[in-house]
């Protein structure tokens, strides 16, 4: 059943890929880690064992599977929901300014489509 009332947001298409990555909540001490479950251009979407309140700052380290480089990236978080205990799912908005998402987005796809079977 198709839902009419739903009106996508989003400028930019995701891609879903999984990218390990680790944070720090510049609110807290301590880094946490966590996998992408999509990227886009302008965000991603990852999944964590750690609730993170909307508004929330994170310094990102995204780990390329293809060859071990990381990626550092600023962002925000614009939503969370816990998809079963001690699980989130997070919308990040990223803020780079110097950081090309663009680039970052066919990064994504380029270990996505080296990685698949």
């Amino acid at each position: 059943m198709a839902n009419f009332g739903f009106k996508e947001k989003r400028a930019f298409a995701r891609f879903p890929v999984k990218i390990f990555l680790r944070y720090f909540n510049l609110n807290l001490p301590g880094e946490a880690h966590a996998q992408t479950q999509d990227i886009s251009a302008k965000g991603l979407c990852l999944v964590t064992r750690e609730a993170l309140a909307v508004d929330t700052p994170l310094d990102i380290w995204l780990q390329m599977p293809d060859n071990g480089e990381q990626i550092y990236i600023k962002g925000k978080v614009i939503w969370s929901n816990m998809i079963e205990p001690d699980r989130y799912r997070v919308g990040i908005s990223l803020e780079n300014r110097e950081l090309n998402p663009i680039l970052l987005a066919l990064k994504a796809i380029q270990v996505r489509i080296k990685h698949s079977p």
